[in-house]
This record gives structure tokens, sequence and C-alpha cells, in this order.
């Protein structure tokens, strides 16, 4: 299993994340369905790293399906939404 940082998301043009995305890394960029999979079946992890640590992303059930995202905290820096497009 690896540990996969990611700084960037693409995202549809309703906003929805498509994809997690980590400029240099060989598994970049993955489709959400494939992130997905990894982390439900213990493959991979994904989380947005941060000087002072990491926020894990988590796979959260939705009306339309599974999705990813964040917990929420103090900041929206974390937040998959917020982060610059790949």
């Amino acid at each position: 299993m690896a540990d996969r940082p990611v700084t960037k998301t693409r995202k549809d043009w309703q906003g929805d994340i498509t994809a997690l995305c980590a400029d240099g890394h060989s598994w970049s960029p993955r489709a959400k369905a494939d992130a997905i999979y990894d982390i439900e079946n213990g493959l991979h992890t994904y989380y947005v790293p941060w000087t002072s640590g990491r926020t894990e992303i988590r796979v959260v059930p939705g009306p339309n399906g599974k999705y990813l995202r964040t917990d929420r905290d103090n900041t929206t820096r974390n937040n998959l939404d917020e982060l610059p497009d790949c």
C-alpha cells in the first residue's frame, strides 16, 4: 500500500471531483472511481499534505453514489473543491 499525496483535483462542469492529481507522480491523475476502489480495498491511501500534517481523503455515500471528501476542520485549504485544477 502506498500513501498518495493529492495537491490538485479535476472537476466536471458542476464542480464534482472526477480525478485526484499530484504533479510528478506516476499514478496521477487517478480517476475518481479508481481512487474509490483503491481506498475501499486498502490498496492505497490518499491525503492532502500540509506542513503541519495531512488530511485524509475518505469515501462517503451520497445521493448519486459514492464520492471523495476530506473531513471538515477549521480551514478550507484542504477541501478537495478548493485545490487547484489538474
